[in-house]
C-alpha cells in the first residue's frame, strides 16, 4: 500500500533558507532509502516562513524503517536548531492511484480506470 506524507511547517523567516540548505543533503540521502518514491521539503514562494513537505513511500514498512532510521533522526535535529513551529504533517493510505489526464489528454477529477 502506498503512503503519502503531506503537510506544512514554519520557521522564523530569517531561518527558513538556512534550514533548507542544511538539510538538502539529507533529502538526497533519504531518497536512496528502500521504498522512497518522492521526498521533498520546499519553500512556499508566497510565504517567508512556510515549508511544504511531500513524501511518497511504497509501503507502511518502508516508511516505518525511515522513521526509525538515522536520516529521519538527523533531519529532526537539524530542523529543531532553526526554530520549526506549526507543524501540520499527515499520512494518507492510497487505495487507488491513476493519472490526472485521461488517454485523450483531458484533466479528470473522477477516477476513470477502476
Amino acid at each position: 500500500m502506498t503512503v503519502i506524507i503531506a503537510g506544512t511547517l514554519h520557521f522564523p523567516a530569517a531561518n527558513r533558507e538556512k534550514a533548507l540548505t542544511e538539510t538538502a543533503e539529507l533529502v538526497v540521502e533519504t531518497r536512496t532509502q528502500q521504498g522512497c518514491q518522492h521526498y521533498v521539503w520546499a519553500a512556499d514562494p508566497t510565504s517567508d516562513s512556510r515549508v511544504y513537505v511531500f513524501e511518497k513511500w511504497a509501503s507502511v514498512e518502508d516508511l516505518a524503517a525511515h522513521l526509525a532510521g538515522p536520516f529521519y533522526q538527523t533531519m529532526l535535529a537539524s530542523l529543531g536548531k532553526y526554530g520549526v513551529t506549526d507543524v501540520e504533517v499527515s499520512k494518507y493510505k492510497i487505495a487507488l492511484e491513476e493519472p490526472v489526464y485521461d488517454p485523450q489528454g483531458n484533466p479528470r477529477a473522477d477516477f476513470f480506470t477502476a
